[in-house]
């Protein structure tokens, strides 16, 4: 696949989408039509785990502030969107690795990831207020990953918060050292890369298919896809088989 804002790639089943618009990483509308489309050729290739990163000193500093004006901010929201639709749509982890400031639309694209690996220098914020709007998948988002307090000083505010402080309200999963980054990122991957990927695929699912649901009906929707859906896969039988054999489980990924 060949873009001319982001790269990708397909190595060993790690998937990689990698803005590359630096030094900031701006959003446009054909920036995002192109991430939308990544996220939708990342679904259907074979692998573990995708991770979105960035080339240059910012992970994004958001969606360009010209396509926020009346002429545009329709077909902006709707590219802008396809983006979030098509990571939801993808059973394979997301992980967002952030080695500088991810900061509105930006922050918006690592909300959504499954966990974030962020560097000492990452810093963080939805700066919209500022400017007299709000961050619409923020607003989703944030209510679910920290407490309504924290969301509501966040949004409201504005603040531009870094890696720390992320890390202590639970919007991150590890902060690294900025001269260390990249290995630190692979050595975090690596714990899933050994895993099942269809296994892996399918525990996202059944959280996915639990979230805001009622113990009952949650519970129901989880071991039907354990059932179901699981329990079929050569992997599962595999695994299963590895563990009363005392070896090493050798995953086909189906």
């Amino acid at each position: 696949m060949s873009y001319n804002f982001i790269k990708v790639s397909n190595e060993d089943g790690l998937i990689s989408i990698t803005l590359n618009s630096p030094p900031l990483n701006v959003l446009t509308i054909p920036m995002m039509e192109e991430l939308a489309d990544a996220f939708a050729w990342a679904k259907e290739q074979s692998g573990s785990l995708i991770v979105l990163g960035a080339e240059g000193k910012a992970f994004s500093a958001g969606v360009d502030v010209a396509d926020h004006t009346p002429d545009k901010v329709s077909r902006m929201i709707e590219v802008f969107d396809s983006i979030f639709h098509n990571m939801y749509a993808n059973d394979k982890p997301i992980v967002a690795a952030v080695n500088g400031a991810a900061l509105g639309g930006g922050y918006e694209l690592v909300l959504f990831c499954d966990m974030v690996v962020a560097s000492e220098k990452a810093k963080f914020g939805q700066p919209e207020i500022a400017v007299g709007v709000f961050p619409p998948l923020a607003s989703y988002m944030l209510p679910r990953l920290t407490s309504m307090p924290h969301a509501m000083e966040l949004l409201l505010s504005g603040e531009v918060f870094n890696a720390a402080k992320a890390d202590k309200l639970g919007l991150v999963n590890t902060v690294l050292p900025v001269d260390s980054f990249d290995e630190g990122v692979m050595q975090f991957l690596q714990r899933f890369m050994t895993m099942s990927p269809i296994v892996l695929a399918m525990t996202k699912k059944a959280i996915k298919a639990g979230l805001n649901k009622g113990f009952v009906d949650g519970l129901k929707a989880i071991d039907d896809i354990y059932l179901n859906e699981l329990m079929p896969t050569a992997d599962a039988v595999e695994g299963l088989k590895a563990f009363m054999e005392k070896r090493k489980p050798v995953w086909q990924g189906k």
